[in-house]
């Protein structure tokens, strides 16, 4: 793999693109259009979650979607706005400066262009790993939670009510008060938009709905004047290409927006790196996640400086290109080639386009980021992980987006943690049929008279060893009759730090000190140099270092510990490689 990245050099072009083929291009194009048209009152929506501009939306999918063409690795990913860092945008900035504000903008600015560096950094450490750091339950779970947070903030819209506040517990208390005071039509509009998109999407799923939604709506609010009804319009788009520039932000303004920028930074690196590695494993085809990593950075700075928001990859709009029958990046272009087009000439029908219907638009991408199959899922699989997903999930609702993301990655980190902090624990026992056997580790149980072969699953650590110790005391010393040789299987502990080799060797004095002999079994090469290096190799004595597990129970046979081999004593062959 590094032969290969070396032979491409380190910032390889088009790889997303590369080989392309003139029926290819053909296809891929019409893709493109049918993405465009799917895509566009997404974008929208997104830039009404995000707290931007309605025409900030159409930016998204231009310079950095052809920003990630040129240096990303994926085929397949799509690099715009999404609702989950759209959310933590609005989520932090928002109590910065007024929505949809020059400031505010300028802010959101900032953010892509401080995440775009943590993302060039992560490349040039080469941290794409990171993103296997956050696992998919607590995805599920913040998701669902941006999902509620998104659709609770937009509902009020949706009833023609003015809703002040930022928080979520608040807005519903909002909403609550205001009930008395909805607009009826506002109410039937948002009603028949939500309803008509969702059936549409049953009924021929490849249609885009949400984009005749919008062109009804606009159409019928110009001829029947729905602002004169009291119904809100967006009112005047700005028309033509998006003018390029640094965000209009002072040095001290960057620093408030380095924990939000990070929020993003983590997001992007989990949801990308997982959504481009599901379609590169589906269909075949090479990805590197370093370049990726790149080509997220470029996107994120070309969005900054064409005075949009942060950009992510989409698992959504993903779909929609691989829906459409889209093999390469070349799909992007020509989305993006009819965004511009849009922007030059059909900006202008946009000011009769309801407010409510951008907010039933963005409450329908709500209602998808709810998973309550996923979480149920979850559940019946596994309740612990349930729990976390449920944990963070009511962060990102009660608290906020950008703590959710926190909360998603310690609880992801801290189950990685708990694992091996409590690893499984065994003891290796005769069973029926002459083979052998796990057992629980548990005080009075025994491979023969005389003997425990204790297995300990998990690399030797800080944090650990004080549990492997007192257990190994704790079994010896409760054992119903007199241990003498207790062995460690060691084929699990893949490495041993400097403090659990204190740990080991006192434990090592002390059951000495009770004439009990410690020993390790199956200990691979990269354990022996831990050991070498941290002088246990002397302190336990190379006679008790053994390579099979065969060999230790014939090194105690031989010692004439016990009175005669019964059953499987002489052969655990079940338990070896």
């Amino acid at each position: 793999m590094s032969e290969g990245k070396q032979e491409r050099g380190w910032l390889p072009l088009f790889e997303g693109v590369r080989p392309l083929s003139r029926s290819g291009a053909i296809r891929d194009a019409l893709a493109g259009v049918q993405l465009a048209a799917m895509n566009i009152p997404q974008a929208l929506g997104y830039a009404r979650i995000a707290g931007m501009p309605v025409v900030t939306g159409f930016y998204t999918l231009l310079l950095p979607m052809l920003a990630f063409v040129v240096f990303g690795s994926s085929r397949y990913l799509v690099v715009a706005a999404d609702s989950a860092t759209a959310a933590i945008l609005a989520g932090g900035v928002s109590t910065m400066a007024p929505l949809a504000s020059a400031r505010y903008v300028a802010l959101a600015g900032a953010v892509a262009l401080v995440t775009s560096g943590f993302l060039l950094l992560a490349r040039i450490l080469k941290l794409g790993f990171l993103a296997d750091f956050l696992s998919q339950t607590v995805l599920v779970g913040f998701l669902t939670g941006v999902g509620f947070q998104v659709g609770i903030a937009v509902f009020g819209g949706m009833l023609g009510l003015e809703i002040e506040s930022h928080q979520t517990a608040r807005q519903l208390i909002e909403i609550y008060r205001g009930l008395a005071h909805v607009h009826l039509p506002t109410v039937a509009l948002s009603a028949v938009i939500v309803a008509g998109v969702f059936a549409i999407a049953r009924a021929a799923p490849k249609v885009p709905g949400a984009l005749i939604a919008v062109v009804g709506a606009i159409a019928a609010s110009a001829t029947w004047n729905f602002s004169g009804h009291g119904i809100t319009v967006i009112g005047p788009v700005a028309r033509g290409l998006p003018h390029l520039g640094l965000p209009g932000v002072h040095w001290r303004d960057v620093g408030p927006l380095i924990s939000i920028a990070g929020s993003c930074f983590v997001m992007i690196v989990a949801q990308s790196a997982a959504t481009a590695r599901v379609y590169a494993t589906r269909h075949h085809q090479r990805l590197d996640e370093d370049d990726d990593l790149v080509g997220l950075a470029a996107a994120n700075a070309s969005a900054a400086l064409s005075g949009t928001f942060v950009v992510n990859g989409s698992p959504t709009q993903t779909a929609m290109v691989e829906s459409s029958g889209g093999q390469s990046q070349l799909a992007q272009v020509a989305t993006a080639a009819v965004v511009a087009l849009v922007l030059l000439f059909l900006t202008r029908p946009l000011q009769y386009l309801p407010r409510c219907v951008l907010g039933a638009i963005v409450f329908i991408i709500a209602i998808k980021l709810i998973n309550l199959r996923g979480l149920e899922s979850i559940r019946q699989e596994s309740p612990g992980e349930y729990a976390l997903a449920v944990t963070t999930a009511a962060v990102v609702v009660l608290v906020g987006v950008e703590q959710g993301i926190v909360v998603a990655m310690v609880l992801s980190l801290l189950r990685i943690v708990r694992h091996s902090y409590r690893p499984h624990t065994s003891i290796l026992v005769a069973g029926e049929g002459g083979t052998w056997e796990l057992a629980p580790a548990v005080p009075g149980t025994f491979t023969e008279p005389g003997l425990v072969m204790y297995r300990f699953s998990a690399a030797l650590f800080y944090a650990n060893a004080g549990y492997f110790s007192e257990e190994i005391r704790d079994i010896v010393g409760r054992a119903p009759s007199p241990v003498r040789w207790l062995v460690v299987d060691a084929e699990a502990i893949t490495n041993l730090d400097y403090t659990a080799a204190r740990v080991v060797r006192q434990l090592q004095r002390d059951l000495a000190a009770s004439g009990v002999a410690l020993a390790f079994a199956r200990v691979q090469f990269y354990l022996r140099a831990d050991l070498d290096r941290h002088h246990l190799t002397e302190v336990v004595g190379r006679q008790f270092l053994f390579a099979r597990l065969h060999d230790a129970l014939s090194a105690f046979a031989r010692l004439g510990q016990t009175s005669a081999q019964v059953g499987p004593a002489a052969r655990p062959e079940s338990t070896q490689k």
